[in-house]
């Protein structure tokens, strides 16, 4: 009951079911033994009944807490070995510090942050996500997404020699971080022209691919027709149907290129800073002084921002019928933003408000085998999905080599064996590592006094995981973007120094 990962699932909240699970079963009994006490009474016969029996304890909270601690103990080279065996060519990092709060004990207070890696999509589509960069075997990885540290003023990336292993490892930043940093520029986000701002911000960095764009403008028409019985309509007034979503689900995009966007971000830069960029009040949108300032620093990261040439970012997932129009369906493995929304769920894999070492790490790493194998699921039999329902790989594994011998199938569909576990440290083990501290010997009894005061304050809501699949730089080209160069409609990627 512990082992699900979601929002509430804390020690405190399945004591909670329990003792109504074992009230209403001892209500039960209770009523039943009476009620054949009644019956004697009916018939007259007069005798001295005994209280029924008291019902029996419930474990506690933190007897339950450590009987999961023992359970994640029981398998933990399997679950390491599953979290370290996850691979892919298109990696992104980024840090959080929230859930470094809730280390309690010995533990509270040493650690700053936590650094997630994650995947792109597989080539069936799926995400996972880790704590560690998966590099062991197989193809290194071609590219990596940041927020930062993709290039130093002085030459070379930081990043990169964190990862000199990799040398064809080239890293990009997070187009989302850089468009934030050019909106950290503007006096209000409540200014009426925050939004068309955004809008243009990201028109002059990203292209659409015109055969998408036109197949779904053809789809939504047909569709609009069908269903709404609305004819000759205008390309804008389709453009104007369509949201987001379908935009990032339908068609792909490239960037234009650094010198391209050089001269479309100057324009914009120019344009909103002129009286085009004053609001009805007068009041203008750009702090003038801060956004030269923001130009100037950033103005060397428009290189770190392009499409690496030769590199797959989109993975076609299926197809769907709009309008009688086929359309495949995309997924992106660009930027980093994926792990935000993320970071999230990464805080809610620790129930509560703390938890000691030894509990944190069972739970960390129970929380990122089941995340991923999650994201796996999904991705290979979206709303179809079977029955059979198991994070056991060791079960799974046993089952289709029984299987295998026996009926000549498989019985489990797309599992994978991972790789045998070759001793990286993960999570709280890494933390301690710094110190020369080995994660057992130190998380054991000194602390339960503490998680016994603690349990009693953890959350007990559950509202589970949901994915935030919209990509924040997607614009809808309602009004045609400000035109490239001329070359631009043509012009190929740069490949930018990081």
């Amino acid at each position: 009951m512990l082992r699900s990962r979601t929002l509430g699932n804390s020690a405190s909240q399945t004591y909670s079911k329990l003792c109504e699970s074992h009230s209403e079963s001892w209500m039960r009994c209770c009523i039943r033994y009476l009620g054949e006490c009644k019956q004697f009474l009916a018939l007259g016969i007069g005798r001295q009944f005994t209280d029924p029996p008291e019902m029996p304890p419930v474990p506690s909270p933190v007897l339950l807490l450590t009987v999961y601690n023992h359970d994640v103990l029981s398998r933990l080279d399997e679950v390491k070995a599953r979290v370290t065996s996850v691979f892919g060519t298109i990696l992104k990092m980024d840090s959080t510090k929230k859930v470094t709060k809730k280390l309690a004990g010995t533990a509270a207070d040493t650690a700053a942050w936590v650094t997630n890696v994650g995947r792109g999509p597989a080539p069936h589509g799926g995400w996972s996500h880790g704590t560690v960069p998966a590099g062991r075997g197989g193809a290194p990885p071609q590219l990596m997404y940041v927020d930062r540290d993709c290039c130093s003023s002085f030459g070379g990336s930081k990043t990169a020699a964190m990862f000199n292993d990799w040398d064809q490892l080239v890293v990009r930043l997070d187009i989302w971080h850089l468009m934030g940093r050019f909106a950290s520029g503007v006096t209000t986000e409540s200014h009426q022209l925050y939004g068309p701002f955004m809008r243009q911000l990201s028109a002059c960095i990203f292209e659409w691919d015109a055969g998408d764009v036109r197949r779904l403008l053809k789809a939504k028409r047909s569709e609009m027709e069908r269903k709404h019985g609305m004819v000759g309509l205008t390309e804008a007034e389709v453009s104007r149907k369509i949201g987001r979503k379908e935009m990032a689900l339908h068609c792909r995009r490239r960037t234009r290129g650094a010198a391209a966007t050089e001269v479309l971000l100057l324009d914009l830069l120019e344009t909103f800073n002129s009286e085009k960029g004053v609001d009805t009040l007068g009041i203008p949108l750009l702090d003038s002084i801060r956004i030269q300032a923001i130009w100037k620093e950033q103005r060397r990261h428009l290189h770190c921002i392009q499409d690496p040439p030769g590199v797959q970012l989109y993975t076609e997932t299926g197809k769907i019928t709009k309008g009688g129009v086929m359309l495949p369906v995309y997924r992106c493995a660009r930027g980093s933003t994926s792990l935000e929304s993320f970071h999230l769920h990464l805080n809610r894999f620790i129930p509560g408000t703390k938890a000691n070492a030894m509990h944190f790490q069972a739970f960390l790493l129970d929380g990122l085998v089941r995340w991923n194998e999650d994201r796996a699921r999904a991705a290979v039999e979206g709303k179809n999905r079977k029955p059979l329902l198991s994070y056991s790989g060791h079960l799974q594994h046993i089952l289709n080599l029984n299987s295998q011998i026996v009926l000549g199938k498989e019985q489990v569909k797309d599992y994978t064996k991972p790789s045998e576990y070759t001793g990286e440290l993960l999570g709280v083990e890494y933390l301690y590592s710094q110190t020369g501290r080995v994660l057992q010997d130190v998380s054991a009894d000194p602390d339960l006094p503490e998680e016994a005061a603690a349990v009693e304050q953890l959350d007990e809501e559950d509202e589970g995981f949901q994915e935030e699949d919209v990509d924040q730089t997607v614009h809808i080209p309602h009004v045609p973007p400000m035109s490239a160069p001329s070359s631009s409609s043509a012009a190929p990627l740069v490949r930018g120094t990081c």
